[in-house]
């Protein structure tokens, strides 16, 4: 584990897995610039290490407002993409505007800030990248189609970036975390209910978050921020780390099914093959 000062950047820094992650990096004496809505509610940690935080309101959002905030900062050590948020209910219940904003929030947000920053990286031939996408980002649940569109996506974008990259002396980690013991219905949206999917697998799925969501929630956001923390000070961390006795469950059972349904399909992949050709299998 290094002992080095680092330079830090995590958005989304006000709460939950966000903000247990910024206590982490500080406490280990690294500088860190915390991104978040509204920044004077983190106003007590900053009293507390005033020497080490930077707190910015960032609206991850908006290109031009990434580009700014890049040339004021210039360079990190470590970029934690945390900031996110769900909403949930049938595709055909979301505006084009929900459709826009989960897209933007959750997947262009972290392209657009790690385009913003990765020439830095290159030119240090260092740097770390973290991705917080979800178990969402690798299987899904009725009710948020445009959640996991992004995530999905991220998940791609990430594998592939730390492809291209790590030649530079760029790591990258993808954290799919599970259920976390956070505001998770406060910064929950949710669609207008619709008579077409009344009493459907959709709103059935809304109507237990909605009641019980809470109740099961299983992931301590202090045992994952020591997690990932960790993470970011190994010479070679795993590309992907999921966390939570949910999030192992899930995916476990997701990849199993995926698996067994490839290989039963292995007659048929073959059978369209051209004679002699092995394709494209690295």
């Amino acid at each position: 584990m290094t002992t080095q000062t680092q330079k830090w950047l995590i958005t989304g820094a006000s709460g939950g897995l966000g903000l247990m992650l910024a206590k982490q990096v500080l406490a280990n004496g690294h500088q860190l610039v915390a991104t978040t809505r509204n920044p004077s509610s983190m106003a007590d940690l900053l009293a507390q290490y005033p020497n080490q935080l930077t707190t910015e309101a960032l609206d991850i959002s908006n290109i031009d407002d990434i580009k700014a905030f890049a040339s004021k900062h210039q360079a990190f050590d470590v970029i934690v993409n945390n900031a996110g948020g769900a909403i949930i209910g049938a595709m055909e219940e979301m505006s084009d505007a929900d459709i826009e904003q989960q897209l933007s929030l959750n997947l262009l947000a972290p392209i657009h800030l790690t385009r913003a920053f990765l020439p830095a990286m290159r030119a240090q031939k260092s740097g770390t990248l973290v991705y917080v996408t979800s178990i969402g980002g690798r299987t899904s649940f009725a009710g948020g189609s445009m959640y996991h569109t992004a995530k999905f996506g991220l998940e791609g974008f990430a594998e592939t970036l730390a492809q291209e990259i790590a030649e530079f002396g760029i790591r990258t980690l993808i954290i799919e975390p599970g259920s976390i013991k956070s505001n998770f219905l406060g910064n929950t949206r949710w669609t207008q209910k619709s008579e077409a999917y009344q009493g459907s697998m959709v709103h059935k799925m809304r109507d237990y978050i909605e009641q019980s969501g809470e109740e099961s929630i299983s992931g301590d956001p202090v045992l994952m921020a020591n997690v990932i923390y960790g993470l970011t000070q190994e010479a070679h961390p795993p590309l992907r780390t999921a966390l939570g006795v949910d999030a192992f469950a899930v995916l476990e059972g997701a990849y199993q099914k995926h698996l067994n349904e490839l290989q039963a399909q292995k007659e048929v992949a073959l059978s369209v093959a051209i004679a002699g050709k092995t394709g494209f299998t690295g």
